[in-house]
């Protein structure tokens, strides 16, 4: 009777932590002002889950300010235009304040550019601000192992770019004008974004990278910092007093972690007094 006691009270203490963790999880429950942190990492290659992101945290009361971590080499273009429009949106309500990490050039610094604030490392490479497309010429090696194509095509420039024969003069032409309105498109995003004459943006968008402190002197951020000075500055920009709450995108969350002693940080946040042991061995 007395283990049967036990094991009753253990798992009326669990319902009520799971209970109250899937209802800070699902925003049943808001405590405070929060800063919600963003990471945007590696190449950008999708926005969903990004824009998704921001939405929630835009609509969320308790969120005062959004701070986007971005340590990403660049990505596909259209991606970076999508995230760039919403953090544009974002910053007409909420302060979004950008943390560059190791890298945030081409597109990583594209979708930065609209933030209120943009900080980085002194040694963080960002700018870049360009666009490039490679395209490999394998028909020497066709030729070599005796292998040809045959290609039927509708349009005379349906199969333009292939990888299996070169570029011709008007080809190379229709590409570039391609790739000088995407670049048009990147320096007026720019432009926009700082705030900054497109001239000026122009003068400085030929692909090169700047360092941190370089970047800085040309106004393509705003300070320099770490991520813990970024979120001190979006606190302080939305209003919020004293020590931010920072809240980030949950990693999937079961039962056995909390078991093992694993917490959700709101929960610890919450009650950073508590200390939550294993109840079965891990």
């Amino acid at each position: 009777m007395k283990k049967f006691l036990i094991i009753s009270v253990v798992l009326l203490i669990v319902v009520v932590i799971v209970s109250l963790v899937f209802a800070l999880l699902h925003k049943n429950l808001s405590i405070g002002d929060k800063v919600a942190l963003i990471r945007i990492e590696g190449p950008i290659l999708d926005s969903k889950d990004t824009i998704d992101e921001i939405k929630d945290y835009v609509k969320d009361p308790s969120i005062k300010a959004i701070v986007l971590r971005v340590d990403s080499p660049g990505g596909a273009v259209a991606p970076s235009q999508e995230i760039y429009e919403e953090v544009r949106k974002a910053i007409a309500k909420k302060m979004v304040v950008v943390s560059m990490g190791s890298i945030a050039a081409s597109g990583g610094y594209y979708i930065a550019s609209p933030a209120t604030r943009i900080i980085a490392n002194p040694g963080t490479l960002t700018g870049s601000i360009g666009v490039i497309m490679e395209i490999p010429n394998l028909e020497g090696l066709m030729n070599k192992i005796g292998v040809k194509t045959e290609v039927i095509k509708s349009g005379r420039h349906k199969d333009i770019a292939s990888v299996f024969r070169g570029i011709n003069k008007e080809e190379r032409e229709i590409l570039q004008n391609v790739l000088d309105n995407v670049h048009e498109q990147f320096i007026l995003a720019v432009s926009e974004g700082r705030k900054m004459l497109r001239d000026d943006v122009q003068r400085i968008a030929d692909g090169r990278i700047f360092t941190g402190e370089q970047a800085l002197k040309v106004g393509l951020i705003d300070e320099l910092g770490n991520l813990e000075d970024a979120i001190k500055a979006a606190a302080k920009l939305s209003g919020i007093k004293g020590e931010p709450s920072v809240i980030s995108k949950q990693e999937n969350f079961s039962l056995i972690s909390l078991l093992r002693g694993k917490m959700p940080k709101e929960l610890t946040d919450m009650f950073p007094s508590v200390k939550v042991k294993y109840l079965f061995a891990p």
